[in-house]
């Protein structure tokens, strides 16, 4: 069994396997194939041309869904794999660079949001229209400080965690 874009009938299930309809799918395969082309000097058929054997994927529309879709679904690789007709190995390496081609279109595009800020500032008015906020703050476990007042400054309340 191998997923194919020709499964995707209805907006449902496009939305169900990329996440997007349609019609901003197509939207993106422009920007995804000239990006592509960008990065690599030649198509995804051109370079596959000039390769031994059976490539996976035939075309950038392939790789882009199978790229949206391996995103969307979390599978692990192997299984992965196994619903999109590839070994393991192969669909993490068409993952990369389905994510390095989609990385580029959307940065080109100005898709992507800033990462990095030179100091807090730059945050606060990149952020400035922003009406709401929500931060992920995950406590990450550290080493005990050996003296008794310095570990009354990272102490959390939290309770041990079990080994």
């Amino acid at each position: 069994m191998k997923l194919q874009i020709s499964d995707l009938t209805t907006e449902r299930k496009w939305r169900a396997a990329t996440g997007t309809n349609q019609a901003r799918f197509e939207k993106l395969l422009v920007l995804f194939t000239a990006s592509y082309f960008e990065l690599h000097g030649k198509t995804l058929a051109a370079r596959q041309a000039d390769s031994v054997g059976t490539p996976s994927l035939q075309s950038e529309q392939e790789l882009l869904f199978f790229t949206l879709f391996s995103l969307k679904a979390g599978l692990t690789y192997d299984l992965l794999g196994l619903v999109c007709g590839l070994d393991g190995s192969n669909a993490q390496r068409n993952q990369q660079l389905g994510v390095q081609v989609l990385q580029h279109a959307l940065g080109t595009a100005q898709c992507l949001p800033a990462r990095t800020f030179a100091n807090a500032e730059a945050f606060a008015t990149y952020l400035q229209e922003e009406e709401e906020l929500i931060f992920d703050g995950v406590e990450q476990r550290m080493q005990r400080p050996g003296e008794q007042a310095v570990q009354k400054d990272f102490y959390s309340g939290k309770k041990s965690a079990i080994p």
